[in-house]
């Protein structure tokens, strides 16, 4: 049954980049350091080929930050790859004062493998063991990060983390069903059932979602929010796309605003552990490159 729901799924969710927008290649063309194309060594970003349960090889790209109070795990939209983000990941690291791990899934980029739903679950999986490996990264100082479709791995990944920061969904999607129809039942051969996954995340959830999305609809965020346990202060950005939310001044100043948030809040409970003390659960409070949906 599940290759049957990848089958469905690639034929309608999946539209890598084609061809690549960059390469990668070894220092002196062996066994030595993973170079990015157009990427200089000044940029203080660490290139990984990590292999994952299912035996794909995919990239992933560190971009260190030397006062970093967090890390970013950001899994990115539809068509899109690393060599389109790059812009991005430098300012977001600049602005937040993070680490960012992105990634290219199966079958995008210079990752090897076919997009499937499962074969993104593997991903993230395999780019957070890295992370931990490579990096000492702890749950705690993490922040899983999905664009459109990278809400699907994401969420995947935050309901299994049960200490984890905290979690930012920009343009998600409920299903992808629910993207094309407005169904009101999960089907089994759904993905990405995002609806059922948001209740088993215990962490902070920060929305960002465009109030004008023609390709996911604002009500995917709104619902997504108030499914969260833990809800941040939402950011429905008027007039924004699919596709332009990083184009708007209050894109970095809210992002920017959770992460203070975070930041405090790891204080608190840092404060609470020494005290033996419960910690104070967060009061409730009262938003690149584009995801396609479509027959291929």
């Amino acid at each position: 049954m599940g290759n049957v729901t990848s089958t469905v799924a690639a034929k309608f969710a999946f539209f890598p980049p084609e061809p690549a927008t960059y390469e990668v290649f070894r220092e002196g063309g062996g066994t030595g350091k993973l170079f990015f194309s157009g990427v200089s060594a000044d940029k203080n970003m660490e290139v990984h080929l990590i292999e994952t349960k299912a035996g794909n090889k995919i990239i992933a790209t560190f971009w260190r930050h030397p006062y970093a109070r967090f890390t970013i795990l950001y899994s990115h939209g539809n068509a899109a790859d690393l060599g389109q983000m790059l812009d991005l990941f430098i300012e977001l690291r600049a602005h937040l004062r993070v680490n960012i791990m992105c990634y290219d899934y199966s079958g995008y980029g210079a990752s090897s493998g076919k997009p499937s739903e499962f074969n993104t679950y593997h991903d993230i999986e395999a780019v957070y063991e890295c992370l931990k490996r490579e990096y000492g990264i702890l749950q705690e100082d993490l922040i899983l990060y999905g664009q459109s479709v990278g809400s699907g791995p994401t969420l995947h990944l935050a309901a299994r983390l049960p200490r984890l920061r905290g979690v930012v969904l920009h343009s998600a999607i409920l299903s992808g069903i629910r993207v094309l129809y407005p169904v009101k039942m999960t089907f089994w051969f759904d993905i990405f059932k995002n609806i059922d996954r948001i209740r088993l995340v215990n962490c902070p959830v920060l929305v960002i979602h465009g109030t004008a999305d023609d390709i996911v609809d604002w009500s995917h965020g709104k619902r997504l929010w108030e499914l969260a346990k833990e809800k941040f202060d939402p950011l429905w950005i008027k007039g924004g796309g699919h596709c332009n939310l990083e184009t708007y001044p209050e894109y970095i100043k809210h992002l920017r605003k959770f992460m203070n948030a975070m930041e405090k809040l790891s204080m608190t409970r840092l404060q609470a552990r020494q005290n033996n003390q419960p910690p104070s659960t967060m009061p409730e409070a009262k938003h690149n490159k584009c995801l396609r949906f479509g027959k291929k």
